[in-house]
């Protein structure tokens, strides 16, 4: 059964929960657009493969298809991402703390500061 991600975010974060997927980006980041030919050169899978990625970058809004002729040139597109990268930031103050005050409790077990009723 597929699974729908029905928000721009659920979808980002499908589309760079996979590390081809990741390295995709990494490269179109580095290297601005690029073909698919190009984008399936460093990996050692088949051509449907990197469709199916891209497809999913694509519906992600990570990327954005150019089609001139035969050739498809792919670019990126960071709006997603700083949706992605705002929605971390939010949480990571909240996980932050929590961590801190896990790591505190934790501490005070140790040295014995916590009395048992």
């Amino acid at each position: 059964m597929a699974i729908n991600y029905q928000t721009p975010l659920d979808r980002a974060f499908h589309a760079l929960g996979d590390g081809t997927r990741r390295k995709m980006i990494s490269m179109l980041a580095n290297k601005g657009a690029m073909s698919a030919g190009e984008l399936q050169a460093p990996f050692q899978v088949a051509q449907p493969t990197i469709s199916k990625h891209l497809k999913v970058l694509e519906t992600a809004g990570l990327v954005r298809r150019e089609i001139n002729g035969r050739i498809h040139r792919f670019h990126l597109e960071a709006a997603p991402m700083h949706e992605a990268e705002d929605w971390i930031a939010r949480h990571r103050e909240f996980w932050a703390g929590t961590l801190k005050r896990l790591e505190d409790f934790v501490l005070e077990e140790d040295r014995g500061d916590i009395k048992d009723d």
